[in-house]
């Protein structure tokens, strides 16, 4: 009955009525078609339009002309007012945001968006905190920022409820990794308990506790959505050997475990306590914490291993900061490369019968003077309270718990 382009005109004609008008029910997007009668409109002057392209419908050459080209105005203008009539059509109803935005702020104001029916799916709220002044710095008494544009986490440094947002729109997990080798083992208790009630609260945690006598680890009750996972060991005769070893167990189980539980790992020492928050804010790609003996030394005080024949090996004239080893961490990839590069020095070091002066916190300061931590944390994060106060220390987040190291270290 009619051309191949005569039937290509009635498709389109009667799939602008079926396939937007009929289609949505049979599909996962829930919204509200087009106006039946501007379908059916618009279904029709193609029809005629073609008719009359054809010659099927009788008039002059020139009319015929006259004709087609006001049609084809219609059809344009009635395209442009596809969006207007529906605005609704390109909205989050039809196609849902892939991330919503929820912020909870001090005190959890929501807008009122009863209006926007276009943002069913998405949830409002005012963020409300003191305004940044870009004139004025957060604190002068310590530095905020390293020559490499890293971030030296301080007290009054940064909006922990804005950074907990940001976290928890990503659904990060995080990994708290401790040894509790041999005599340790007795420090698990508090230093689980503690955390349970300081570290990051409120996040989803792991703790792996590395120990060579897990029937010793005593049930602890954790919160809703942290849990204990008891990883066994072997046990070292030396207690330098056992520290040593952290790097090579970390890695190992980065690759087998923690890359597929966890996104961010934080290693720190079991004979410690939490004692104040410690959330999100020390969060980065890599981050080490500034010890709490060095934080204000020069280089030449800090005890670096200076032998040159060493894999740990860094010269009287270089290095940044003298960075713990009983704090660090990062994403599982990257603590990964930390562990693997440290692990791989010892190694080469042992087969030239070396032992760094300081063990695992030596190579952890060679890799961090080549390979600049992404975040720095300040002696907050760790620190001995036998060293007393200091006018900069608002916070003791995170300390060493008194102990007879003598007695401790024993086999």
């Amino acid at each position: 009955m009619f051309s191949p382009i005569g039937n290509l005109f009635i498709g389109l004609s009667v799939n602008s009525v079926v396939g937007i008008h009929l289609l949505p029910p049979f599909t996962d997007r829930h919204y509200t078609p087009l106006p039946l009668p501007l379908l059916l409109c618009f279904s029709t002057v193609l029809v005629v339009c073609y008719l009359m392209i054809s010659g099927r419908v009788s008039m002059g050459e020139k009319s015929r002309q006259k004709t087609c080209i006001i049609t084809a105005a219609v059809i344009l203008f009635l395209f442009s007012l596809l969006p207007i009539w529906h605005m609704d059509y390109f909205s989050s109803s039809r196609w849902p945001l892939q991330y919503s935005f929820s912020c909870t702020l001090n005190g959890n104001n929501p807008i009122n968006a009863s209006h926007l029916d276009h943002l069913q799916e998405v949830k409002l709220y005012r963020m409300i905190y003191d305004k940044p002044n870009a004139l004025v710095p957060q604190r002068t008494d310590v530095a905020m920022i390293t020559p490499w544009l890293a971030p030296i986490v301080w007290n009054g440094s940064y909006n922990i409820d804005i950074l907990n947002e940001q976290f928890h729109q990503k659904g990060v997990r995080i990994g708290l990794t401790v040894f509790a080798i041999k005599k340790y083992i007795v420090f698990i208790k508090t230093f689980i308990e503690t955390a349970e009630q300081f570290f990051m609260v409120g996040n989803k945690v792991n703790y792996y506790v590395f120990t060579d006598r897990p029937t010793d680890v005593s049930f602890i009750p954790l919160k809703e959505g942290r849990r204990l996972v008891v990883l066994e060991v072997p046990s070292y005769k030396r207690w330098q050997e056992v520290t040593m070893r952290r790097m090579e167990m970390i890695r190992n189980y980065s690759q087998q475990l923690f890359i597929n539980e966890v996104d961010y790992l934080v290693c720190v020492d079991v004979d410690m306590k939490f004692s104040d928050e410690v959330g999100v804010e020390i969060l980065s790609d890599v981050f080490g914490t500034l010890h709490p003996s060095f934080y204000g030394a020069s280089r030449e005080q800090f005890t670096h291993e200076r032998r040159p024949q060493s894999e740990a090996f860094i010269p009287v004239d270089e290095g940044d900061f003298y960075y713990a080893g009983g704090c660090f961490g990062g994403t599982v990839e990257e603590v990964y490369k930390l562990t693997n590069f440290c692990h791989n020095a010892m190694m080469t070091d042992k087969g030239k019968n070396i032992e760094a002066i300081w063990h695992d916190e030596s190579y952890l300061n060679k890799y961090f003077l080549y390979h600049k931590p992404t975040k720095v944390l300040s002696p907050e994060y760790l620190w001995n309270n036998n060293f007393g106060g200091r006018n900069f220390l608002k916070r003791r987040r995170f300390v060493a718990v008194t102990k007879n190291n003598v007695e401790i270290r024993k086999n």
